[in-house]
């Protein structure tokens, strides 16, 4: 039974916090005892790919967990039916134990009878008790997995459901395709129908004739009328190809891998080059254009990223260390590809790389996120500050997303202020190749040069970009992702050039890596238990709260630390501040999210000559908290809720306690805290938070209402070595290294950020005390993580 989708998250209800607790100091959080051995969900740490095959075959039906019954497995089973049964005793494997076996069941899920001696000889176990073990942990396996194909099952049934009625609606309401009235003449008269057909026919010569203007004029003349609608024939020529010569699409599913012919260049010989002068708007929302150029432009675009994706040879350049990291030969590239959207401006800089992965995500799941521009941010949070969908000229056909075209603005970001957002205005496709086989391409609308010119606005486009996706067993996919993007290198601060020109910032493998971590994490979250170390009890849904608290302090962090247009920030200009530190203020009146008052947020960026992965494992490190962080009262911090997010060590979600953890002290400090890592870069951020209202969220409240001002840091490599590259054939999913992510050389970059209120009135004016304030905080912080770093416990 195939994997379908994979579901979004869903979150409790939303309850509005009552007033009692609010003013609440107290926080009444019950300890239980430390579960040291929790259920191990289906896509918990050590899961091995290969793994669900070999549990599908299992027929063992046996009581899932890590607990052992000592009368059931041992005597009790043996013994024969007239005999009167023992009383059950359970015994509990220790820590130890559990991760022993769980280790070797990752290598060998059905050992054989010499292999339990030597486990049950080495864990000091008896025979039946390991052998039980194994069989109760593919059981458990086995049944995680048939709860996520129900899941999916009933999502298919729901969408046939609502594609029958969409049906059935179209059925009871026919209209005609030529004039648009009703299909029946009769409704109306026969002089308004012939009516409609003649205008029908005129705006289509009329569009023609435009369209010819566009061309061989090279001035918008459609600008003079109304956009016309779309063709009915739009999204068949999209999904089949111009002249139905699609290519991929017709025979065989295409395999990953194979020569695509000439049936891939069957429409590029058709495709006329898109002037500079279209008439775009840089910021306006209304696109006067022509759309049968746009499907000229997509077909192109189309055809380019399939040939990317598949090249071999010169086309592209490995890395020298066996990384996996693919870097474009553009002169091999300008020989075999003309220029879809004119010739590179002088003094732009290119970055173009390719990297694939294995990612547990199928197909249609991922070109549904990807062609929704909401989904598509919560896909990649910390890359995208913002993303929407000006028009949709085809939505696709047969209720599929095969030949969807629309036009789309986005921000792309690198967490740091001195490297400016990345505003693109540009055109998806989608196209269906085969059986589980779809390619997504991104091609920038070229603007005009009046609005290129701004000072606000920084000057980059988009080549042929996207992926291409092909269903795997089990619910995976293999993601080849493809990046080229031209931009004004002078705009560029010059600690972060080697890191964006060697395609870090922006290229391939930061995109797979953010795609492949946040899939685990959804993956994770839809899992009936989510794997915990607490040592307090939190439900399901407080664990689900928590989550969605956190993805709103991280995204708070990412607008605040690179000015993103989600928010309204004001500048400052402070003589006595550096010029690479950004400091910005905000008022804050209504917003239940934070805290009413003035908000202050200073962040600035340093070069550190330690690795990326030592600064991460340092400031991620509760114990370590106090050489740093002036909130940890001069003492370590401890971990009252752990709950992983992937299956990467240091992904993960946490509530901190400052000080004892003595459940009646009222004046111990909570800070909530989110860490990840990849070999794209890390990220640690936190907020300090009340406890009334945490222990609303930890039983499932709402946490729209809990006040947060967020701080962190970001963690990048320098791109001066290769370290810091995933591996080309990543497939971490599979219990596999990933190349270079111990390594520790190189140096990285790290990006420091605060948000603090300085005045609760909003309507108080800002001191410039507190801007030296924020400074000093940032600049000793800084001081702080370089002595603790270039020390001997370092």
């Amino acid at each position: 039974m195939p994997h379908r989708a994979i579901a979004r998250p869903y979150f409790v209800s939303p309850t509005i916090m009552p007033n009692s607790l609010k003013s609440s100091s107290v926080i009444s959080l019950p300890i239980r005892k430390m579960d040291t051995h929790g259920e191990m969900g289906l896509l918990g740490e050590n899961f091995d790919l290969g793994m669900i095959g070999r549990i599908r075959d299992d027929g063992y039906e046996s009581r899932s967990g890590s607990d052992n019954l000592e009368g059931a497995s041992g005597d009790d089973q043996d013994a024969g039916d007239d005999q009167p049964p023992r009383k059950k005793k359970y015994h509990r494997h220790t820590p130890h134990q559990i991760q022993e076996l769980e280790s070797f069941f990752k290598e060998c899920p059905h050992p054989d009878e010499k292999q339990r001696l030597e486990l049950s000889r080495r864990l000091s176990l008896e025979t039946k008790q390991v052998k039980f073990w194994f069989q109760n942990r593919r059981t458990q396996m086995k049944t995680q997995l048939e709860r996520h194909e129900n899941i999916i099952l009933r999502q298919e049934n729901d969408k046939l459901r609502a594609e029958n009625n969409m049906i059935k609606d179209a059925m009871s309401n026919p209209m005609c395709n030529q004039c648009g009235g009703p299909a029946i003449p009769g409704q109306i008269s026969f002089e308004e129908h012939q009516l409609r057909i003649e205008n029908a026919r005129l705006k289509d010569e009329l569009s023609r004739i435009c369209s010819l203007a566009n061309k061989f004029l090279g001035r918008p003349l459609s600008s003079l009328v109304a956009p016309l609608p779309l063709p009915s024939s739009a999204s068949l020529e999209l999904a089949m190809g111009r002249n139905g010569m699609g290519g991929l699409n017709v025979g065989p599913p295409l395999p990953m891998g194979l020569d695509l012919g000439d049936g891939v260049s069957s429409s590029a010989h058709m495709m006329p080059l898109v002037k500079s002068s279209m008439g775009m708007s840089a910021f306006g929302n209304e696109i006067p254009f022509d759309r049968s150029m746009f499907i000229d432009l997509a077909m192109a675009a189309m055809d380019e990223l399939l040939k990317l994706a598949q090249a071999e040879g010169p086309m592209w350049i490995k890395s020298s260390d066996g990384g996996g990291k693919e870097m474009l030969n553009h002169e091999e590239y300008m020989r075999t590809f003309p220029p879809c959207i004119g010739a590179k401006p002088n003094g732009y800089a290119s970055e173009a790389t390719r990297d694939s992965s294995v990612v547990i995500i199928n197909s249609l799941a991922l070109v549904e996120t990807l062609m929704d521009a909401n989904r598509w941010v919560e896909m990649f949070p910390c890359l995208i500050s913002r993303a929407s969908t000006i028009e949709m000229i085809s939505a696709g056909m047969g209720g599929t997303r095969n030949g969807a075209l629309g036009v789309m603005h986005a921000e792309l970001q690198v967490l740091s202020p001195l490297v400016p957002l990345r505003p693109l205005k540009f055109i998806r496709f989608c196209k269906q190749h085969g059986d589980g086989v779809w390619a997504v391409v991104d091609v920038s609308i070229d603007i005009n040069r009046e609005a290129l010119n701004a000072e606000s606005y920084f000057q980059c486009r988009r080549l042929p970009s996207g992926c291409l996706v092909q269903d795997m067993p089990d619910g995976y996919s293999k993601v080849t992702w493809v990046e080229h993007t031209e931009y004004d290198a002078s705009g560029v601060h010059q600690m972060f050039r080697s890191y964006l020109s060697s395609g870090l910032g922006f290229g391939a493998q930061r995109w797979l890596a953010t795609l492949q971590r946040q899939c685990e994490y959804l993956a994770t979250l839809m899992s009936p238990s989510i794997p915990n170390e607490d040592q307090i009890a939190v439900s399901l849904g407080g664990r689900r709260s928590l989550l969605k608290l956190a993805k709103r302090m991280v995204d708070n962090f990412c607008a605040g630390v690179c000015a993103s247009t989600v928010r309204k920030w004001d500048k400052l200009r402070v003589d006595n501040v550096g010029e690479d530190v950004r400091v910005m203020t905000r008022k804050s009146m209504d917003d239940p999210g934070e805290p009413p008052g003035i908000i202050l947020s200073a962040a600035t960026s340093v070069w550190i000559p330690v690795s990326q992965k030592r600064v991460f494992e340092f400031l991620q490190d509760e114990r370590l908290r106090s050489e740093w962080d002036i909130l940890s009262n001069g003492g370590p911090m401890q971990e009252m809720v752990h709950i992983t997010k992937g299956q990467r060590h240091g992904n993960h979600v946490s509530l901190l306690r400052a000080g004892s953890m003595g459940a009646n002290d009222s004046s111990t400090m909570l800070i909530l805290q989110e860490t990840w890592t990849d070999s794209s870069g890390s990220m640690v951020v936190y907020a300090p938070v009340d406890s009334a209202a945490i222990n609303v969220v930890m039983h499932g409240g709402d946490s729209a209402y809990v006040a947060l001002l967020p701080s962190g840091f970001a963690i990048v490599p320098d791109g001066s070595s290769q370290s810091g590259y995933l591996s080309g054939n990543n497939e971490s999913t599979s219990g596999a290294s990933v190349k270079g992510e111990g390594d520790d050389s190189g140096g990285s970059i790290l990006t420091v950020g605060f948000q603090i209120l300085v005045n609760s009135l909003p309507s108080a004016k800002l001191t410039v005390e507190s801007v030296e304030t924020v400074n000093n905080l940032i600049s000793c912080t800084i001081q702080k993580i370089k002595s603790a770093l270039s020390g001997p416990s370092a």
